[in-house]
């Protein structure tokens, strides 16, 4: 593993490894003896996008495992005047132990891997966020037991970067995995591909009470992401009806967990009942970001 791009470049040994270890950091800073396994690291964070959880949970956990975390808004950088992708990946290889960037574009992450000489992490693309399924697979771990295999993943709305990356995480981990979306606004290309070789663990429907029957992990995400704001209209029209409430929520197995990668907007994904009846494993899944991606960085960076 010398990157993190995608979960579709991990084997499920390696997910599991990483899972794992963030078990063991989050063990050991809740009992007061974490060990400062990167001191002297410094991982360069570079947002093309604005971020609560992504920025706060890379710097702190960089400084919780002794290194320094240094924020390049793209308005800082040579790389938001012109200066190429490839040439900003030599230049801060010179300088970083490791990259993580948040931006638009994946074969932009692909490229800083291509032409850097240091690990890179992908802190979200339009097309896969594979740090905050790290932190979901950590958190379903928690509450159905370490072994998923046989359960259950039901995600209901926009086929996004996050329905993309729990598809794969979900099927790599021995999940079977259902997908509710509107016809336009299904996952990527490459994904359906990979999911088909599953048969029939994976089932893309339009219909999210097929997707939530016997569900024992419920997750959705915003109608409208970052940079699709003047599609609001359209797309509060086209997911009409694509929200977990609670006549979904009786769909699925007792005991079924709702996961959501936050900003919730309540009322329009979710219900605000909903989410607060699973509040605790919300933000139980908020905070993982923290250890999943630390472990990440030991294993990247250590």
């Amino acid at each position: 593993m010398k990157h993190l791009l995608k979960l579709l470049d991990l084997t499920p040994g390696e997910i599991t490894e990483i899972l794992d270890l963030a078990d063991e950091l989050k063990s050991e800073l809740k009992n007061g003896t974490p060990i400062p396994r990167l001191k002297g690291k410094t991982l360069g964070m570079i947002f093309q996008k604005s971020s609560t959880r992504t920025r706060v949970s890379f710097e702190t956990g960089m400084y919780q495992l002794g290194g320094m975390a240094l924020f390049l808004s793209a308005n800082d950088l040579q790389i938001g005047r012109g200066e190429s992708v490839e040439d900003t990946a030599r230049v801060l290889s010179r300088y970083l132990d490791g990259i993580m960037i948040r931006t638009y574009s994946q074969d932009e992450v692909e490229r800083l891997a291509d032409y850097g000489t240091i690990p890179v992490i992908n802190g979200l693309t339009d097309l896969f966020h594979p740090c905050q399924v790290l932190a979901d697979l950590m958190t379903m771990r928690e509450y159905l037991g370490k072994d998923l295999s046989g359960k259950k993943l039901c995600f209901i709305g926009d086929g996004n970067n996050m329905a993309n990356s729990l598809i794969v995480g979900g099927l790599k981990m021995g999940m079977s995995v259902s997908c509710a979306c509107p016809e336009n606004y299904r996952p990527a290309k490459a994904v359906l591909d990979f999911a088909a070789a599953y048969g029939d663990k994976f089932t893309l429907t339009d219909n999210p009470e097929l997707a939530a029957a016997g569900a024992d992990v419920m997750v959705t995400d915003v109608w409208a992401s970052m940079g699709q704001e003047n599609e609001r209209a359209q797309r509060e029209l086209a997911f009409k009806g694509y929200q977990v409430n609670e006549h979904i929520m009786s769909l699925a197995n007792t005991g079924c967990i709702v996961q959501h990668c936050l900003p919730a907007h309540k009322g329009e994904e979710i219900t605000h009942g909903v989410f607060e009846t699973h509040a605790e494993e919300i933000f139980d899944e908020a905070e993982n970001r923290l250890h999943a991606q630390k472990a990440v960085l030991v294993k990247l960076l250590g």
